[in-house]
Formats: C-alpha cells, sequence, structure tokens
C-alpha cells in the first residue's frame, strides 16, 4: 500500500472512532508530516483521498476540518410527476412529499449576475449576459444544508411578471407569478449531470471542493411564446442522494417470455 493511502487510512479510523470529532480540525499540514514522518506532498495526497470521500474540508487559513460523514443518503424518486403544496407552489425533485417541511439556510438573495454558459444556452442568450437570479439554500427540517437554488428568471419573465423579480414574490412564488402573467401552463424539462462544485457552491453546502456534486436543471418553457422563461439549477452534495426510478415493460419485453424457435 503506498503510505498516502496508509496515513489515510490511520486518519479515516482516527475520524470514525471520534478521536477527531465531527466539527474539530485535524493537526495542521506541519504537524503531520512530523507526525507520520513524510513530506508534504504525501500528506497532501492523503488529505486529498479523504477530502474526495467527505470526511474532509480543507480550508486555506482555517485549517483542515472534520465534515459530518454520518449523513444519510436520501433517496429521490425520479418519476415524472409534478407535484405542489397549496401553500408553497410547485415542489422540487428534492422533497419527499408536497408538505414535507424545509428549512432555509441564511437569507436568500436576488439580482442580476451573468449567466452560466448551460443556463444562457437554454435561455437562448449569450453566456454572461446579466439574468436575473434568485438563490436559497434548503434543507429538509433539521438537516445541515441540503442543496444550493438557483432560479434564473429570463428578461421577458420578469417583464411580463415583475413580481417575480421582488423580495416577496407572493403566495405561490415566483413561478406563479411568471404563469399569471400569460407563461402558463409552464413545462418542464429535466437534465441531471454530476460534476465538481465551485468554492461558493462548496462553501455554502460545506463540502470540499473536491466532493463531486449532483446538478439537477429545470428548463420552464412557456406555453404563449414557447420559449425558456426560467432554469432552475439544484446543486446536492453527490454523497447526500440516492436516485430511485420503478422500471416498466415495454411490449418487447412481455412475460411470459416465447421461446425462439430455431428451426
Amino acid at each position: 500500500m503506498p503510505r498516502y493511502e496508509e496515513i489515510a487510512s490511520d486518519l479515516r479510523e482516527r475520524i470514525h472512532s471520534g478521536e477527531y470529532a465531527i466539527g474539530s480540525t485535524l493537526p495542521t499540514y506541519a504537524e503531520l508530516t512530523e507526525i507520520y514522518g513524510v513530506g508534504r506532498g504525501v500528506i497532501s495526497s492523503a488529505l486529498g483521498l479523504l477530502e474526495r470521500e467527505g470526511l474532509l474540508r480543507i480550508v486555506k487559513r482555517a485549517g483542515i476540518r472534520v465534515l459530518d460523514w454520518r449523513l444519510q443518503r436520501r433517496r429521490i424518486s425520479r418519476g415524472q410527476l409534478i407535484y405542489r403544496d397549496p401553500v408553497r407552489g410547485y415542489v422540487g425533485p428534492a422533497a419527499a412529499s408536497p408538505d414535507e417541511p424545509w428549512d432555509t439556510h441564511g437569507r436568500p438573495v436576488a439580482g442580476y449576475e451573468p449567466a452560466p454558459e448551460r443556463v444562457a444556452e437554454l435561455l437562448g442568450i449569450e453566456s454572461g449576459i446579466a439574468v436575473f437570479r434568485r438563490r436559497r439554500v434548503t434543507s429538509p427540517a433539521g438537516e445541515p444544508p441540503f442543496q444550493v437554488v438557483d432560479s434564473w428568471i429570463s428578461a421577458e419573465a420578469v417583464r411580463d411578471a415583475p413580481q417575480a423579480a421582488e423580495p416577496s414574490t407572493g403566495p405561490g412564488g415566483y413561478l406563479d407569478r411568471i404563469e399569471e402573467a400569460g407563461h402558463g401552463p409552464l413545462a418542464w424539462t429535466e437534465y441531471g449531470r454530476s460534476r465538481l462544485p465551485s468554492r461558493e457552491e462548496a462553501a455554502l453546502l460545506d463540502i470540499s471542493t473536491e466532493s463531486p456534486v449532483l446538478e439537477l436543471m429545470w428548463a420552464g418553457t412557456s406555453d404563449n411564446s414557447g420559449r425558456v422563461v426560467e432554469v432552475t439549477v439544484r446543486v446536492i452534495p453527490a454523497d447526500r442522494v440516492e436516485l430511485v426510478a420503478e422500471l416498466t415493460r415495454h411490449d418487447t419485453a412481455r412475460w411470459p417470455v416465447e421461446p425462439v424457435n430455431n428451426g
């Protein structure tokens, strides 16, 4: 076993045993090189391995912090049904049920930001053009930050539904305002991929920049114009979720199976 893997295994065991408690900091790089009698490069490789496992978060000038590795994976059913809560409006795919209570962490922020390339592509604009964005960090009630949610609202939608860009969007939220302004009913297409988080996303979710995230993107198309008028991006730590989908048989997969006649 390479030396860095041996060191990672030792640190992993100390973390799991509680010697290095959740929320505490590990010894510094200099202290770890002395403890294990190796160079800084070996320590960096060992810590990088644990960072990718979601056990650590390395923050400049703040130290090497132990993350909560006990969090259970949350099952998300990947069907094609859109649910609605009478008060909150449309419910995102991470919720277990329409009425499940969720917490907001910190204060939601809203304002114009340069549109990321994929968001710009879906909105049919050039990448980097300023688009109105609503950002919030949420989680199931009582849990640590679970997802960063960015809702990008097109200039067309803001023009037709100005309240969608105001601090208080009213009952049902900004989606109700957009639909009421003549774009309803919206039709959504979902895109999913895995990637590494930005530094900002990692800080908001309290994860390492080396820990993969699941990006679920909804593009809402106006029934009136046929154009995408809003894009909502949910970024979730990949080790916090498990996607579940019920599979159905096509007509070609009918049972019982008829034997093939090779005669």
